[in-house]
């Protein structure tokens, strides 16, 4: 696919977005009730059309960073949720009710964890301060298509680039007649003064932020085919570095002027990101070039092991996760893939050795249970597949698969009620009537649990329900 075709695609998913999102809501001030449908209708969407990286090692990583931020801020009104969107542009947004987005790019391009809390923590602001909100709340038409335009230029990922996203950007805006796509100057200053202080709190470096802007003014000098979205819906850089800059040095004693600091943590999420949701072979040559360099660095041999793996050499990446693990023998990160590439290998044995050290560091694991569940099931050991995912589901539900799975081994114990009813949950979670409807209706003329046949007529009625209010649409 051509990068115009591409583009193109994207400008039809963002009307489609538009139309989606073009329900009005109040006039009067947007609450946080309200904010949070919007967000709602928002994520139903994205969630459809966009792509999400949703490696549950990466997503907790981010999620840890930007909860050690929220820990230190009073208390809030919404419950944060952090999303990695995989896309090359340098880019991270907010919106309404606690949503923040980073593309895969922006954090690709990051050294320190430092950098990536100084992006959490100013998009944290953003939302603290109601800018977005603020902005609907003062617009003479309100509508969902407000919120569309505001994010429009930072879900194309692409800027000011080109005709198709200027034009999309454009069309989006002129729906919405009174708000900007760039939050204001002002918006922007007092994001950065409250990051700052965010930050301090919560023992990471200020500096981090100015970092990472100094990359992504970087990247607008050295590619200008690949305008970074985030200094279109971000404006100021100069001027914000300059104030970041000069506040640090006028406050030598605020913990959010410490040095920043390279933490093992972060430099394992970033080896894992490039290496598993990076360009194939740019990864394969960088962690190989990586090991050469400092052979007894255990993040390279990580970043080396994965990328073989990503490119089916399991017999190359078991060595290099060995000598890994060799530096680092309890990290659960490492232990959870050499458990993984064994379980793809057909080596069950091994796979739930290793996966069983991985949940014995990290006993909440969700990775390493569900792997452990898919070994378990391969190897025959039913019973132990069927306890280790009803855990799993329980820690996280809806996690994905995990219900497919289960009413899988379900059916394989003869357990057909429960076979039934967690396939009908899975189908209902991916949004596939029919299979959901089939499943569920057999389910309640099989199980004796009344409180499960409670949630079964439950769910019936939803679908039903849906399905008549598309009836009426159409």
């Amino acid at each position: 696919m051509t990068d115009l075709i591409k583009l193109l695609y994207r400008g039809a998913r963002l009307i489609l977005i538009i139309a989606v999102l073009a329900a009005p809501i109040t006039a009067a001030a947007i609450t946080p009730k309200e904010e949070e449908a919007l967000s709602r209708e928002f994520m139903k969407v994205a969630e459809t059309h966009f792509e999400f990286i949703k490696d549950p090692l990466l997503v907790d990583y981010v999620n840890q960073v930007g909860n050690r931020i929220l820990s230190a801020m009073p208390p809030q009104p919404f419950n944060y949720r952090f999303y990695i969107i995989k896309e090359d542009a340098y880019n991270a947004f907010a919106i309404p009710a606690g949503h923040i987005f980073i593309n895969s790019g922006l954090m690709a391009a990051m050294e320190t964890e430092d950098e990536l809390a100084g992006i959490l923590g100013h998009e944290i602001a953003h939302v603290t301060a109601r800018h977005i909100s603020d902005r609907i709340k003062r617009s003479k038409k309100l509508s969902m298509v407000a919120l569309a335009g505001m994010v429009a230029g930072a879900f194309l990922g692409v800027g000011g680039s080109t005709e198709a996203a200027q034009a999309v950007t454009s069309g989006a805006m002129a729906a919405s007649q009174s708000l900007s796509l760039a939050y204001s100057r002002e918006d922007e200053r007092q994001a950065d003064q409250l990051g700052l202080h965010y930050l301090g709190k919560a023992g990471y470096s200020g500096r981090g932020l100015l970092d990472i802007m100094q990359k992504i003014r970087s990247k607008q000098w050295h590619d200008t085919n690949r305008f970074p979205g985030y200094l279109s819906t971000h404006p100021g850089s100069e001027e914000r570095m300059a104030n970041i800059d000069t506040w640090l040095a006028q406050n030598p004693d605020d913990p959010a002027s410490s040095p920043v600091k390279r933490t093992f943590g972060f430099a394992r999420a970033h080896a894992r990101l490039v290496a598993q949701h990076g360009d194939e072979m740019l990864a394969l040559q960088r962690f190989k070039q990586a090991v050469e360099r400092a052979p007894e660095d255990p993040v390279a041999r990580y970043g080396y092991a994965l990328a073989l793996a990503r490119k089916g050499d399991a017999a190359g990446a078991i060595p290099q996760l060995r000598k890994a693990l060799e530096k680092r023998a309890f990290d659960p990160y490492f232990l959870n893939d050499m458990g993984r590439i064994y379980f793809l290998s057909g080596q069950y044995q091994d796979a739930m050795n290793s996966l069983r050290g991985a949940l014995g560091v990290e006993p909440d694991n969700p990775e390493a249970l569900f792997l452990l569940s898919r070994t378990q099931m391969e190897a025959g050991l039913l019973r132990e597949a069927a306890k280790t995912l009803e855990g799993l589901m329980t820690l996280r539900p809806g996690y994905p698969k995990a219900s497919f799975f289960l009413g899988k081994t379900y059916g394989g114990l003869g357990r057909m009620d429960q076979a039934h009813y967690f396939l009908g949950l899975f189908y209902h979670e991916n949004a596939d009537r029919k299979n959901a409807v089939f499943h569920l209706e057999r389910a309640l003329s099989l199980l004796a649990d009344d409180s499960r046949k409670t949630q079964v007529r439950k769910l019936l009625r939803e679908i039903r329900k849906e399905k008549g209010k598309k009836a009426e649409k159409s």
